[in-house]
């Protein structure tokens, strides 16, 4: 055991074993609803030829690729940051970039996004970026970051729902109605109280405890009044029904690993391919910075400058999850904002990415089992991190405005748009140009300029194809 102390460094960072693997299955839990989501969201669209991946064999390469990838970067960077199947990237596969490619050959312009941001962290430009982002920024990345999980959180759990129309555009309750008028958002609103109840009160283990109790009370409320899924009662559970019917095992089908085509090129044209491997690129680079600067934050791992251990490792692995994911066609991996449950819970080590990657591979063969929370208890954990992570705001001082209007902007559009790459766009751009209209020009590094003329053009990017006949 010393050795594993001396390796993950659990005492250096004032940590314990029992804390570590605590940690590591909190975050598993709060990320396993992944298993579930992200193969909803890639077999429910055809691909150019009409041919549609189907959603056994993506759940199972979801948990692989995230087990491997979470354990690697527990091993290799050594902090507690769980990688999975990114959301976002898996929307724009399945309703955008599928509707001119097929599935493999989406999944190969994935393949070359993850090699492009491995040769970045390789070479230190990526490492350069981050170091060139101003402290008031970072702070704004991870305040906006915990709003975007605590925004995630209401809607995944039917607090918050689009009322469908342009004014309000969301409102109290899964239809926007204005009540909570469903038994799964009753369990998500009682999990939350009591998590919050818990960590009130510091009690170890307080998200985890909060979860295994509304897991149980989940069950037992399905097994007397059998709501089933959403789709056949709206007032069921939103992804996964927790109940126990059935046999808890089943073998994983992996046969999409492999089935991914570097020759997209030939069919939509070099210069089609390379504004979606552009977008692909920035979508990846900027999620993983934003993410990781904020966990570091939240875990105390960072210092006065942002900057934390094994920060190349940590960037050039996270590039791999990239590669990874599309070679298993189940998305691009990256850092999961929800790996801040777990270091709520206490992780500051790799070994909890250990605990937590190992847990994904048992999921595939226990897929009944890692379903068995649903949603709506998830969403409570992420709620409560949510809310610890906006605090970080207070360690920015927004008396002067033209930093004011960056961090706000940042913290801002994250939730509102459902991106962290666009809060991070949105707020690079207003920092250059508001520093600059303060007087800060000689301030601002010539690294910050250049990514935020590639964010202008990035946010342009639709009419820009237009332009270009794409």
């Amino acid at each position: 055991m010393n050795s594993v102390d001396r390796f993950f460094e659990i005492t250096a960072r004032q940590s314990t074993l029992g804390t570590e693997i605590r940690g590591g299955v909190v975050t598993f839990i709060a990320m396993a609803y992944i298993i579930v989501l992200n193969p909803i969201i890639l077999s429910s669209s055809p691909d150019v030829t009409g041919a549609q991946l189907e959603f056994a064999q993506v759940s199972a390469t979801t948990s692989l690729a995230a087990g491997v990838m979470t354990i690697l970067f527990g091993l290799i960077a050594r902090l507690p940051f769980a990688l999975a199947a990114g959301l976002g990237i898996n929307s724009f596969l399945a309703t955008t970039v599928v509707g001119d490619l097929t599935w493999a050959e989406a999944m190969g312009l994935v393949v070359i996004n993850g090699l492009i941001i491995v040769l970045l962290a390789v070479t230190g430009l990526r490492r350069l970026v981050f170091d060139a982002v101003p402290m008031q920024l970072k702070l704004a990345i991870t305040a906006g970051i915990g709003l975007f999980i605590l925004f995630i959180g209401l809607v995944d759990a039917g607090f918050i729902g689009s009322t469908g129309r342009p004014s309000p555009p969301v409102g109290l309750g899964a239809g926007g109605l204005g009540s909570i008028s469903t038994v799964p958002t009753l369990v998500f609103v009682l999990t939350l109280v009591l998590t919050g109840f818990l960590v009130v009160r510091r009690v170890r283990g307080g998200i985890l405890i909060g979860l295994v109790a509304g897991t149980v009370v989940a069950v037992v409320i399905e097994a007397i009044w059998h709501l089933g899924s959403a789709v056949d009662n709206p007032g069921g559970w939103s992804l996964s029904v927790p109940t126990l019917s059935g046999s808890p095992f089943a073998l994983p089908d992996l046969s999409l690993v492999g089935e991914f085509s570097l020759d997209s090129f030939s069919r939509i044209g070099v210069l089609a391919a390379v504004m979606l491997i552009f977008t692909l690129v920035f979508a990846n680079f900027f999620d993983a910075m934003g993410t990781m600067t904020g966990l570091s934050r939240e875990a105390g791992l960072s210092d006065e400058k942002g900057t934390f251990p094994r920060l190349k490792s940590a960037l050039i692995v996270e590039g791999a999850g990239a590669v990874v994911g599309g070679a298993t066609s189940s998305s691009s991996n990256t850092v999961f904002i929800e790996s801040g449950a777990g270091i709520e819970e206490g992780a500051r080590t790799g070994l909890a990415n250990v605990v937590a990657g190992v847990l994904f591979l048992a999921a595939m063969f226990i897929s009944p089992l890692a379903s068995i929370v649903p949603t709506e208890v998830a969403a409570a954990a992420l709620v409560i991190v949510g809310a610890m992570m906006v605090s970080q705001l207070r360690h920015i001082d927004l008396t002067e405005f033209s930093i004011a209007l960056p961090v706000v902007l940042t913290v801002a559009v994250m939730p509102f748009s459902y991106s962290i790459a666009n809060g991070i766009g949105v707020g690079f751009i207003a920092w250059v140009l508001m520093r600059t209209a303060a007087g800060k020009f000689k301030e601002i590094s010539p690294l910050l300029w250049v990514v935020a003329a590639g964010f202008a053009i990035y946010f342009a990017r639709t009419p820009l194809e237009s332009l270009l006949g794409m």
